[in-house]
């Protein structure tokens, strides 16, 4: 398969790669993971005919030679590596989305004492990024049933985007969202408490 077309099938398929072609005399194509715009990174299979790696971690790397020899075994690539080779991909990628967690006392809307003192350093963080972008989202732990947790992931949401505004953030798009006893943190059985999973999720992008 052909540099080109690996380039085009990898940003497809994870939209989480930067991709670039090393200089002709070496011959390669270098392909590496990156996180993606929420901070999350996936993962994608690169194939040729020659056969086939799986990047799954930030950072992780293969090379290929040809179409006919199978991509390298994936390594590391630092951060400077990344700037040095991808630099023009890099400097035009967005920055990296910021991301606070906000704990919840026990089937309660109320923060804990460190997350409010956690909820100080938001609206700073949009003033300085010139922000536009801010998601709010609601969790819980598994003690309780789903409708019930699914309400109240939704009161902790609001409650975290009322403070917000008052303290006077003001953007164009502000999205709240429940996810109630989904996604956790830490994963348990049903009913156990946890309080890592009683939380909001602010990401400013």
């Amino acid at each position: 398969m052909q540099g080109t077309r690996l380039r085009t099938i990898a940003c497809l398929a994870a939209l989480l790669v930067a991709l670039s072609t090393l200089s002709c005399a070496r011959g390669k194509t270098v392909i590496v993971l990156l996180p993606g715009a929420d901070g999350k990174t996936g993962q994608i299979v690169v194939s040729n005919k020659g056969g086939s790696q799986l990047l799954s971690k930030p950072g992780q790397a293969t090379t290929i030679e040809s179409a006919d020899t199978s991509p390298s075994t994936p390594f590391r690539m630092e951060d400077s590596q990344v700037r040095e080779t991808f630099g023009d991909a890099v400097s035009a990628l967005p920055p990296s989305p910021l991301h606070f967690i906000l704990y919840f006392k026990n089937a309660s809307t109320e923060l804990t004492r460190e997350s409010r003192k956690l909820l100080t350093k938001i609206l700073p963080a949009v003033i300085s990024r010139t922000s536009t972008d801010i998601s709010i989202v609601g969790h819980t732990d598994r003690v309780g049933t789903r409708p019930a947790n699914f309400a109240l992931a939704a009161d902790r949401a609001s409650r975290v985007r009322s403070i917000l505004l008052a303290t006077g953030l003001t953007l164009q798009s502000m999205d709240v969202a429940s996810h109630g006893e989904d996604n956790p943190l830490v994963a348990t059985a049903d009913e156990v408490p946890e309080p890592r999973n009683r939380r909001v999720e602010v990401i400013v992008r």
